[in-house]
């Protein structure tokens, strides 16, 4: 199969079609390989169809601007989905290049590109309509006239991470949304500069919001968490850690609006209490992952409210959460998710966790990891039954 010669076999009795078939299922790596081992063969890995999805997170990163050019040129319309993460060599005119070239690329990362100014923004705009999925993480460059970009060519536009671009205030996100009401996924981690305007108007704009990522969001309040609430019914997965300022009428608001809720994460929340988890619990009964490490609030009440409403729980951190005893774990263990669905608890900095805790954790047959720094209450021989 791998000679030299153009005439092998394989070649001369499969047809073009059905090697272009089985190429399709290559890796970049793999296809790369397979174009340096006859003529035949580097026309057929080379064939632009075989280059819809490309990845070149774990090939090579270190790659220059003309690599993309090459590349786009290659595939031209055939690609629909392009991977650049963490390629910090690649910038605003290679993505030129690009965007003129690959017209129907519905997928695109562009995570830790640092090069990448709002001129690459404009250039997707101009030429990507069904761009459907863009990451611009850690693109710090990126400002507002990227968000009003996109918003004016890119309509069908479902998911966008701008997380750390922390130049993007409330008149990016109005003008975003405007344009991109079909917005599923929003990310939004470490843009210091959003206040509760920016929530308002995603929540009157995005009723098909599935996902939000405010982590570290400092100024974001209630009133901004709460437009969210009553705006996105759709809301199955929402992060708010580091957003000190909320309270428990967020998670009022969640369990009276949003009951297909399925991800909390509220890490050094601390001003939620067992009053508000309480709500929640009762109401949204398909969560599977809460982050509560440092609600230093909460008590063994919260853990009953969701062992005994919280069926689907797999994912729970309590580290730091110094007020939980033994009593709280029983009550979990015995819950209807501790038999065949909860994977993971994390117990760090419970100070009043003791060896009976792992005794009720026995019931849980799912479970894969328990996380006890620092619990000193917690004995080998404890961890050894357990085991």
């Amino acid at each position: 199969m791998f000679s030299n010669n153009d005439e092998a076999a394989i070649n001369k009795k499969l047809p073009k079609e059905l090697l272009l078939r089985i190429f399709s299922f290559l890796d970049v790596v793999t296809l790369c390989r397979c174009a340096q081992v006859s003529r035949a063969w580097n026309v057929l890995a080379l064939d632009g169809s075989n280059w819809q999805r490309i990845d070149l997170f774990d090939f090579q990163r270190d790659i220059e601007g003309r690599v993309v050019e090459n590349i786009s040129k290659r595939c031209g319309g055939f690609l629909r989905k392009l991977s650049l993460r963490g390629c910090l060599g690649v910038g605003d005119n290679a993505l030129r290049t690009f965007a003129q070239n690959c017209r129907n690329i519905e997928v695109l990362n562009l995570n830790g590109c640092t090069k990448i100014t709002d001129a690459t923004c404009t250039s997707l705009s101009k030429f990507c309509s069904k761009l459907r999925h863009l990451d611009l993480a850690s693109c710090t460059s990126i400002t507002n006239l990227s968000l009003k970009a996109l918003s004016e060519g890119c309509p069908l536009l479902e998911q966008l991470n701008i997380s750390w671009c922390d130049q993007v205030t409330k008149d990016g996100i109005q003008a975003l949304v405007r344009g991109c009401g079909g917005l599923k996924a929003l990310f939004l981690k470490g843009c210091t500069q959003l206040e509760d305007e920016a929530l308002k108007y995603i929540g009157a704009h995005c009723p098909e919001l599935v996902t939000l990522n405010l982590q570290t969001c400092l100024q974001i309040t209630d009133d901004g968490l709460i437009t969210i609430c009553r705006g996105c019914h759709k809301l199955q997965s929402l992060c708010a850690s580091g957003c000190s300022n909320i309270t428990d009428a967020i998670l009022n608001a969640l369990g009276q609006n949003c009951p297909r809720l399925r991800i909390l994460e509220v890490a050094r929340c601390s001003q939620l209490t067992d009053v508000g988890f309480t709500t929640l619990a009762r109401n949204c009964h398909e969560l599977e992952k809460m982050d509560l490490e440092e609600c230093v609030q909460i008590t063994d009440s919260t853990l009953i409210q969701l062992s005994i409403h919280c069926p689907r729980l797999q994912v729970l951190s309590l580290s730091h959460c110094e007020l939980i005893t033994d009593d709280g774990i029983r009550h979990l263990g015995n819950g209807a998710c501790a038999h065949d669905r909860l994977e993971v608890i994390e117990l760090d900095n419970c100070p009043l966790i003791t060896d009976a805790s792992l005794e009720h954790l026995k019931s849980c047959h799912s479970l894969e990891r328990i996380e006890l720094y620092d619990c000193q209450q917690i004995t080998r021989a404890g961890i050894k039954r357990l085991r």
